[in-house]
């Protein structure tokens, strides 16, 4: 059910801390209000189309907070829903069900956002061979959910830290010496750990693609920025559609850079394997949805 780099400890872990967060010494606004002995039923209700992701979690959430709430859903993880739509049930005490609410809608809402971002970019490339990837750019503590979310809408994680992949940017370049020295230091280091990773190099120029070429190459080449903004608001690939060419499929190519989902066709265009976008988890519009509570 889940991807390699997760598991039912590390989510718990998750909930756990945002539970201390939220919760704190107590949910006193429901403790005020309402008695112990009350049972409540609510409903989950799309207010905006989408793609439902996260309700593993949310379910969790409940019960972490008490295991004799019930939880039950009417669609699953992935799919699209419409606004209006009624999709899931939860019974069990109220106090329970109200301190809980919060908490899964969040992990939900932000979930099914990503999920949904990362679907209409994946249905934009379809007609391309092009991959739609995430980066690192997600909220800390939050990576391994964000990048589920990506899972659960039809893209492909890109590395999960620094560990898993070796990401030669434009820094290591500079502090390496050039993109030789880089890449020779990254072949060694690897050779020597006896690391099973792929390296990817950035490049910014044909010039640095060429270099990278001449130096032996990189199991992928991220193409970064290599497209403009034209003064009627299109976009120009005319680099990246070069770089792409002069890498001839000896290499694979990921376009980073003025992705949006207008773009994506142009960009997936050129033939490039992969696009790159930050936007799908650091700038993700939660989707609205709601949870109707009613009291027995």
């Amino acid at each position: 059910m889940f991807p390699s780099y997760l598991s039912v400890a590390r989510i718990d872990q998750t909930i756990q801390a945002a539970l201390s967060e939220d919760v704190g010494t107590g949910d006193i606004s429901t403790l005020a209000t309402i008695a112990p002995n009350k049972q409540a039923t609510a409903r989950f209700l799309a207010k905006a189309d989408g793609v439902l992701a996260g309700i593993w979690v949310a379910e969790r959430v409940f019960k972490q907070v008490d295991p004799a709430i019930n939880v039950s859903w009417t669609a699953h993880e992935g799919d699209w829903v419409e606004k209006g739509v009624w999709f899931g049930a939860v019974e069990g005490p109220a106090r329970s069900v109200l301190t809980a609410e919060r908490l899964a809608l969040n992990f939900m809402q932000r979930m099914s956002g990503i999920a949904t971002a990362t679907r209409r970019m994946v249905d934009a490339a379809r007609p391309y061979r092009a991959k739609i990837l995430d980066t690192r750019k997600t909220v800390p503590g939050l990576r391994e959910l964000d990048k589920w979310a990506v899972l659960i809408g039809g893209g492909k994680n890109h590395r999960i830290g620094l560990y898993d992949m070796m990401m030669i940017k434009d820094n290591h370049i500079a502090a390496a010496g050039g993109i030789r020295k880089a890449l020779d230091a990254a072949r060694e280091y690897i050779k020597n750990k006896e690391l099973g990773v792929e390296i990817e190099i950035e490049t910014r120029t044909l010039d640095e693609v060429r270099e990278v070429l001449t130096a032996g190459g990189a199991d992928r080449i991220m193409l970064d920025n290599m497209t403009k903004k034209k003064s009627d608001g299109s976009l120009d690939v005319t680099i990246l559609s070069e770089a792409v060419q002069l890498i001839a499929g000896k290499f694979k190519t990921e376009a980073s850079g003025n992705v949006t989902l207008e773009t994506i066709p142009q960009i997936a265009a050129t033939g490039v394997d992969f696009i790159s976008s930050g936007s799908l988890t650091h700038s993700v519009t939660a989707m609205d949805i709601s949870l109707k509570i009613r009291l027995d």
